[in-house]
């Protein structure tokens, strides 16, 4: 049986509004990303999921637990981490974004390629499919995870994932589906 996935993004931080690049940095959800975390637990109200899986950087964790905490069972899993953008974790955007399409396959300096996250992810996938057939499970975490399914579940390229990613258009919405066969 398929593993059903809704993906939710943390909520907005506050090197989000400055225009800082995390990568494995801890940030802090900004005023707006507390807002919409508790939205969000509004909008799922109703959704069942067997079990929440979340990065473990503090991002992700706090809009898991104001989101799903006291609901249902948050499990943290680094290997839900954002790209570990190296040198330049914690770097104003306009230097990382223009990089990223470069990294796909080439690492950041002291950091990892988006090929290291497909990796990471395709490892937390072959454990869901073992652990979890048959059940709905939710992943809080960040974009690289995301694109990361958009490669290994929905069999985009790594350019057509960048290149559709909804934070381009400003599209986000309260969940993104996916089905593990």
């Amino acid at each position: 049986m398929p593993v059903k996935i809704t993906y939710f993004v943390h909520g907005t931080t506050t090197d989000n509004e400055t225009g800082i690049s995390s990568g494995w940095s801890d940030a802090e959800l900004s005023e707006k990303g507390v807002r919409e975390s508790k939205e969000l637990r509004k909008q799922v109200k109703g959704k069942k999921f067997d079990v929440v899986f979340c990065s473990d950087l503090k991002r992700s964790a706090d809009s898991a637990n104001l989101t799903f905490g006291g609901i249902v069972e948050i499990i943290y899993d680094k290997r839900l981490r954002e790209c570990n953008y190296g040198d330049l974790n914690g770097k104003p955007s306009k230097i990382v974004e223009p990089k990223q399409e470069e990294n796909i396959t080439k690492r950041f300096p002291n950091g990892e390629s988006y090929e290291d996250v497909e990796k990471r992810i395709q490892d937390f996938l072959d454990f869901l499919k073992e652990n979890y057939d048959g059940k709905h499970v939710a992943i809080v975490a960040h974009k690289a995870p995301q694109l990361a399914l958009d490669v290994l579940i929905k069999g985009k390229t790594w350019k057509q994932a960048f290149a559709e990613d909804w934070r381009k258009k400003k599209a986000w919405q309260p969940g993104w589906e996916y089905l593990l066969e």
